[in-house]
């Protein structure tokens, strides 16, 4: 049995995952470097509910935004927010299609944080953030501009977290190239990223021949993992990270990956569980 996160003095910390179901509209989704493929919408349901079935068996309270018609990629609710400890920053995807997926998540995250928010001409989408303590890495990628990441850098400022801002090239988001697989240590495709900025971290490369392996969700001491790329899941496992496949390969044909489709983060604020 796969054992909740506690925290330094052995309390159980409470974690939750929202999350977005499969749209009907999925096969309409943004694509900017896969070619469009046929998606089983049927089965993309079955994977998400699978996904969401593993996330609650390591501790999280799985709470589900409604999805509304025509959204067809509401299910990928990472780029919608950013959440941290002290307050949560509500983006604006840098495909226009996408931005009326922000205010139902805006409504649901209310609950648990104070918010703040990404504003005109700005673009930031969540897939483009990744957090490490107290220190954010924000690629600037086709669908996240200078002006959303200096806006970000602005309003987490306060709170004592610093920007860092890095280009993505290959790639739709930074954490297509790079995601934490465990404290310390990241998940990396150098070739779809500047590995240098992330001096004093520990890198794991992917398997060479498994370009779209980095992207890894850490969650209470184990890493959510696609079970298609069997070659750089070897390589993190031989490194005693307790790893936990998921079968995502119909999500994946519209772009996404295990950290696209859940916002997890603590209830009362302590985030030394998870990375986002």
């Amino acid at each position: 049995m796969i054992s909740p996160a506690e925290n330094v003095r052995g309390d159980r910390i409470v974690l939750i995952a929202v999350t977005r179901d499969v749209n009907t509209a999925m096969g309409g989704c943004e694509l900017t470097y896969l070619p469009r493929v046929t998606i089983d919408a049927g089965r993309a349901l079955q994977q998400h509910e699978e996904y969401q079935r593993v996330l609650s068996s390591l501790g999280c309270e799985i709470v589900v935004v409604p999805t509304e018609p025509k959204l067809a990629d509401s299910v990928f609710i990472e780029d919608t927010a950013l959440v941290l400890d002290e307050i949560a920053v509500m983006c604006r995807p840098g495909a226009e299609s996408r931005r009326p997926e922000v205010a139902g998540v805006e409504g649901v995250l209310q609950r648990y944080r104070a918010l703040a928010s990404i504003q005109p001409p700005g673009t930031l989408d969540g897939g483009d953030l990744l957090r490490i303590d107290k220190v954010i890495y924000a690629g600037l990628s086709t669908r996240s501009n200078r002006s959303g990441i200096e806006q970000l850098r602005s309003i987490v400022a306060d709170y004592g977290y610093t920007v860092k801002m890095l280009e993505t090239t290959k790639c739709l988001h930074l954490k297509s190239a790079v995601s934490m697989v465990a404290p310390g240590s990241l998940l990396i495709n150098r070739d779809w990223i500047r590995a240098s900025v992330f001096e004093n971290l520990e890198l794991i490369d992917v398997d060479k021949t498994e370009a779209h392996a980095a992207n890894a969700l850490l969650v209470a001491q184990h890493v959510i993992y696609p079970a298609s790329f069997p070659r750089t899941m070897e390589k993190l496992v031989s490194r005693g990270i307790s790893v936990v496949p998921v079968d995502i390969l119909e999500l994946q044909k519209a772009e996404g990956a295990v950290t696209c489709c859940s916002l997890v983060f603590t209830k009362g604020g302590d985030a030394g569980s998870c990375a986002g």
